[in-house]
């Protein structure tokens, strides 16, 4: 089993919502769904712009919790790292 840590965004350079889970194609599509109440609902934050695999559940929520204690500009530059044209990597897993 694999877990996911993932950064999902409102637009390029917008708002940022940094998650785990261990079912990425699954949750994205929640997020789109609007069935996970809460910060990406309000915000309608759907983008799939970065994601990290992890071979168990506590490395993936490790990297989580220190991902959201980063600075905007540090989460940014990964995003631009990983992804510098800002696609919705979700595209990728229903194509």
């Amino acid at each position: 089993m694999s877990f996911w840590v993932y950064i999902l965004a409102r637009r390029r350079n917008g708002t940022l919502y940094i998650g785990m889970t261990d079912d990425l194609i699954r949750r994205v599509w929640q997020h789109r769904q609007g069935l996970i109440p809460g910060f990406t609902k309000r915000y309608d934050v759907k983008m799939l712009v970065w994601y990290e695999q992890h071979a168990t559940r506590d490395s993936a929520l490790r990297r989580e919790r220190q991902m959201k204690k980063w600075n905007r500009a540090w989460k940014l530059q990964v995003i631009e790292r990983f992804n510098p044209a800002w696609e919705d990597l979700a595209e990728r897993f229903t194509a």
